[in-house]
């Protein structure tokens, strides 16, 4: 083919496809793995063929190349695409701009500024303006655009830094090398030059850049735990063997092998999950849904205001007219019906809280900075705000709650034990150190695990997970693992083999092996899964490394020891050793080691341990409402005991498995749902189904991971996190915030700043609105009062007030950091309004209390303050108004720190310094102007008794505050209550739990009494009256009342039920019942 032909574009017409199978055929082979489908193409040796490769040779370097213009393997790119995923289209910052401003309330205060611009520049050239006052009309419109303007720039430069954040931290290095075979040698090339059809070299540690089917190789192991959440180690074999499905974004943890790739790029498992990471728009949050529906109703608020103010004043003209001697000519009547219109529009203006969105982006931008510094990246700035509400978090296990690396928690080496990683170097100390060494020697030289560099360039152990946490058991010890492994001499190797559970290596002895009782010229040492092991030894290491015979008394401890282990979901190992003469040696067979004679060195128990932190995160979460549950890929006992032990699984909680939830109806899941703490082998489909189940009950989820499984659940949840270093690209890709510290206790620190967010927002309402009604209704009944219709506070004077509650106010009261009585209280419902029954008992309380003050001070003031009633004391009554209004703010403002009952609004004030910063710019800005403000703001200078008066009326807020908090609420806290409604909780499930536990003994308590009762043989008259005395005993009063009977029957004396009378009769049912529960089971089964 002509490189200048026309070529098709991925997926089209098969025609096209020169190959025997289509991509798509392909891609159905690992998602999911359909062991099926690969049959019907005749399995991995037919898709070779298909692909045109042979796996000895693999692909030719110059495919399609007939002409020095051609490029190589064109056809095969064109059919299967390349190993490259499209870049992703970020938005450009005037993209940005036009997100930010597309909020209904920025709308709205656009439309007011311009209405407050186009009034105040008609005001100003207009014939009746007063000529000792400046042109300033249109400040007020101007300034209500500029902080439109600094609200979206702001918005817009947060998420461009937020965006430029994330692509620093997901950049790793985009191109690697990787090993093919091509023309018949091992090549290294770009991971992006990989084509479908070329064949892997994998080695342990590399990352799988493509799927791919399993050619052959020895002891391949893979960590698939990234991409479907499934935490054991996946053994790969050939076709026909076993599972041959090689997935992208997996792991070599063990072995060698070579692969034929299948799937690159968006083709890929890989590929699609992080293409249907994007292009998701993100909803609404809570938070902005309402503010854009408190925007709408103090916009009709206000337009209300406005037309009765309207109708009213016109009334009052024509009035004030028709009593008049000469009715007003029409000129005059249509400059008054302009001015009057003018005047009611103000009152919207007024009414608009335009510092509402400054104070919203300065609380997220502010929270997202500071964030940062708690290793909390915010890629969502409303992800913020949301999780403040959050009610539940649904968490990934491995790598979320776990550390993802596998460690020796507990164990009991040569008759000694530990119970912590902590208290191994103790253990060291109470054995002999030949044991020590021993032990050190039979890890090192029975491993294939190796420390090298992981997919972040951090130093780790690389290897089988098991084989990893035994050296670093070692290393605590003190072992230096390379260094025995160089001076050993290794004579044989049995890799480590599903069928037998073992792996052993023969070594000869040397002068610096460890000793041992009975040492000869070769050793053989032996780990594996603990009841085989232990079946092939008969003796035991002391702990003074002395060798024991095995007896029975001691196997069966052992095998308790076993057991206690297991039912803490630890792995159990067991490590052995045989010391060998030569003849023995010889008599070795290469293929299966004889495992006879061993001597037990001891068991240990190895888990994936808790993140640091993670019981007292929980149990805070607890504490704050907020519900957790894991959902993990991990079998069902090793998910419960990690819940247990994390606090996460209660008495009276559920733990489930995928396909058990899976098969429930949608009727069934939401009834299960509440409870449902542990949901076990899960797919990627169970997170998503999980989550989308929980917000149909109005729940705001949470949601935790770090897989590549992860991805669809993150991005549905309302918050998802991702780890910033054990995480995958496509979960960081998926998710609104993203933890770089990898540590479940950030997402409480998120949560208290989500929560400091949502109060900042709402003190700023509670201060701006109590601001908004006074100036409203100030506003409206000097202009009803006055006979010029103005209102006692000039335009230039509202200026600053608007300024004081607008950009000030907002940066000092949305920028309070968090505390830890945020996590004392239950999340606020979605649905609940922004203003709750406290903060609207304050605003209704201190506005009236604001506009009762200043009415008495304009209608009488000149009185109350000995004024004398000419121009200097009307100057100086407006003045002390304009001051006394403004402390009111001040003092008002220290008072909306505390929007709940709390009494003390100066706790932790000194932790805020922009609030005591801003107050002290806003004292010094009103001294400013009172004194030199003149002409432009209508002021005069006032006397110190007069500042003293005016500032201790402002006070009057403070007392006052406490008076509102204490006044009793008549019952409508609970009528109004705002708190999330929870599914469930803790103490209820703990109850319930308890009575089950109750109802379950009883039920057995009667199954034994009916079942020592059934081999007596009676008479169909005799078995009816028996039926019938027997029906209604469910208690312990009755049934002990026929104890001697039953007694007699089962052979026992019945002086033992008498002794029982006397006693606690339920004790004693109890016993009984534990006694025989077993059997009550079989017999029920």
């Amino acid at each position: 083919m002509s490189p200048h032909d026309h070529r098709p574009l991925l997926g089209s017409d098969q025609q096209h496809n020169p190959f025997g199978v289509s991509p798509s055929q392909l891609t159905d082979l690992v998602d999911p793995k359909s062991p099926e489908l690969l049959k019907k193409l005749g399995g991995t040796q037919a898709v070779l063929k298909k692909l045109r490769v042979d796996p000895k040779s693999g692909l030719s370097s110059d495919e399609g190349v007939e002409s020095s213009s051609d490029k190589a393997f064109s056809d095969r790119q064109s059919v299967f695409g390349r190993n490259i995923l499209p870049e992703t289209i970020s938005k450009s910052f005037l993209q940005l701009l036009w997100a930010a401003y597309n909020d209904k309330t920025l709308i709205l205060l656009t439309i007011a500024s311009l209405v407050s611009l186009a009034i105040g520049i008609w005001e100003d050239y207009s014939p009746n303006h007063p000529e000792d006052e400046p042109r300033v009309g249109w400040v007020e419109g101007t300034a209500i655009l500029v902080a439109v303007l600094a609200v979206v720039l702001t918005n817009a430069i947060n998420d461009y830094q937020k965006e430029r954040q994330f692509k620093k931290l997901n950049a790793k290095k985009e191109d690697r090398v990787v090993k093919v075979i091509r023309d018949g040698k091992e090549l290294q090339i770009s991971v992006y030059d990989l084509n479908v059809g070329d064949i892997l070299m994998l080695e342990p540690g590399d990352i799988i850049p493509a799927d791919g089917l399993y050619l052959g190789g020895h002891n391949l192991a893979c960590d698939e735990s990234s991409a479907t959440g499934e935490s054991d180690t996946m053994k790969k074999l050939t076709d026909d063997q076993g599972d041959c499905f090689i997935l992208s974004g997996s792991k070599v943890l063990e072995g060698v092998g070579k692969m034929v790739a299948i799937a690159v790029g968006e083709q890929s498992y890989f590929g699609k999950t992080m293409m249907a990471m994007r292009g998701t728009e993100a909803e609404g949050t809570p938070l902005q849904m309402k503010l854009d529906t408190l925007a709408e109703q103090i916009a009709k608020l206000g337009f209300a205001a406005a037309i009765i103010m309207l109708f009213a004043l016109v009334i009052k003209y024509f009035i004030v007219a028709a009593m008049q001697p000469h009715f007003p000519p029409g000129q005059e009547i249509a400059a008054a019906m302009i001015s009057i219109i003018i005047q009611a529009i103000t009152i919207i203006v007024v009414a608009v809280p335009e510092g509402l969105p400054m104070a919203v982006t300065m609380a997220l931008a502010f929270a997202t900075t500071q964030m940062l510094k708690d290793n909390n990246l915010v890629r969502v700035l409303a992800a913020c705000e949301t999780m403040g509400n959050a009610t539940a978090i649904c968490s990934d296990k491995t790598g979320t709650l776990t550390q993802n690396k596998m460690t020796v928690a507990e164990g009991t080496l040569a008759e000694e034990a530990f119970d912590k990683p902590e208290h191994v170097k103790g253990w060291a100390g109470r054995v002999d150190s030949s044991v020590v060494q021993l032990l050190t020697e039979s890890i090192a030289v029975n491993s294939t695990a190796f420390e090298g560099k992981d997919e972040n360039n951090r130093v780790d152990f690389v290897g089988s997970k098991t084989e990893c946490a035994l050296l670093g058991f070692s290393k605590i010890l003190g072992s230096d693992y390379d260094a025995i492994r160089h001076e050993t001499n290794v004579a044989k190797v049995y890799p480590f083999a599903s069928k037998r559970k073992t792996m052993t290596t023969i070594m000869k002895i040397q002068e610096n092996s460890a000793t041992s009782h009975n040492q000869k010229e070769y050793r053989m040492y032996t780990k594996g899964a603990s009841e085989i092991v232990l079946e092939s030894c008969t003796s035991f290491l002391t702990s003074d490394g002395h060798v024991k015979k095995l007896d029975k008394e001691t196997n069966v401890k052992v095998g308790g020891l076993i057991s206690a282990y297991a039912d803490k979901a630890l792995r159990t190992i067991a490590l052995a050793y045989r010391d060998l003469s030569s003849s023995k040696y010889e008599d070795m067979s290469d293929d299966e080691p004889t495992l006879k004679d061993l001597v037990l060195i001891g068991i240990v128990g190895i888990m994936d341990p808790l993140r640091p932190g993670v019981v007292e995160s929980v149990a805070a979460f607890r504490e704050a409402g907020v519900f957790v549950r894991m959902i993990t890929g991990d079998n069902i006992n090793t998910a419960k005991a990690i819940a247990r032990n994390a606090g996460i699984l209660t008495k009276g909680g559920i733990a489930l498995t995928g396909p058990e939830f899976r098969e429930m109806s949608v009727e069934e899941q939401r009834k299960v749902i509440p409870r449902l703490q542990v949901l076990a082998r899960s797919s990627p489909t169970d997170k998503t189904v999980v989550v989308t189940r929980l917000q149909e009950q109005d729940q705001v989820v949470g949601m935790t991971g770090d897989g590549t499984n992860d991805g669809p659940a993150l991005k549905l949840a309302d918050v998802g996190f991702s780890m910033g270093i054990a995480g995958t690209e496509v979960a960081k890709e998926a998710s609104d915030i993203i933890l770089m510290d990898d540590n479940f206790n950030s997402i409480l620190k998120a949560l208290l700043w989500g929560r400091a967010v949502n109060d900042g927002v709402r003190k700023f309402l509670t201060f701006q609105l109590t601001v908004n009604i006074a100036a409203v209704v100030l506003s409206f009944i000097s202009a009803i009062g006055s006979d010029n219709s103005e209102s006692i506070l000039s335009a230039v004077q509202l200026l600053w007030v608007n300024l004081i509650m607008d950009t000030l106010a907002a940066l000092a009261l949305a920028t309070e950091p968090p505390t830890q009585d945020l996590l004392q209280r239950k999340p606020i419902s979605k649905y609940a309004h922004l203003i709750n029954f406290r903060m609207g008992k304050m605003i209704i309380g201190q506005a009236i209390f604001q506009i009762a003050v200043n009415l008495v001070i304009m209608y009488l003031g000149l009185a109350i303050f000995h004024l004398d009633n000419d121009a200097q004391g009307q100057a100086t009554l407006r003045t002390m108004v304009f001051n006394v209004f403004v402390f009111l703010q001040v003092f008002n403002e220290i008072n909306c720190r505390r929007i709940d009952n709390t009494l003390n609004v100066f706790k932790d004030i000194f932790n805020n310094w922009i609030f005591l910063a801003i107050q002290v710019l806003v004292i010094l800005g009103q001294f400013l102007i009172v004194t030199f403000g003149g002409i432009a703001f209508k002021t005069v200078p006032l006397t110190p008794i007069q500042w003293l008066v005016t500032v201790a009326i402002g006070s009057l807020s403070l007392p006052v505050g406490t008076i509102i908090r204490l006044l009793p609420d008549c019952g409508g806290e609970r009528k109004f209550s705002e708190e999330a409604k929870p599914l469930a909780t803790y103490s209820r499930m703990s109850w319930e739990g308890a009575i089950g536990d109750v109802r379950k003994e009883l039920r057995l308590y009667s199954f034994l009494r009916r079942s020592r009762n059934r081999p007596v043989r009676s008479t169909s008259k005799d078995s009816h009256r028996s039926m019938a005395s027997s029906a209604p005993n469910y208690g312990a009063t009755r049934s002990m009342h026929s104890q001697p009977r039953e007694s007699e029957n089962s052979g026992t004396t019945s002086q033992e039920p008498q002794n029982n009378l006397h006693g606690n009769r339920f004790a004693a049912l109890v016993q009984n019942a534990q006694k025989f529960k077993q059997a009550a089971e079989n017999g029920e089964a």
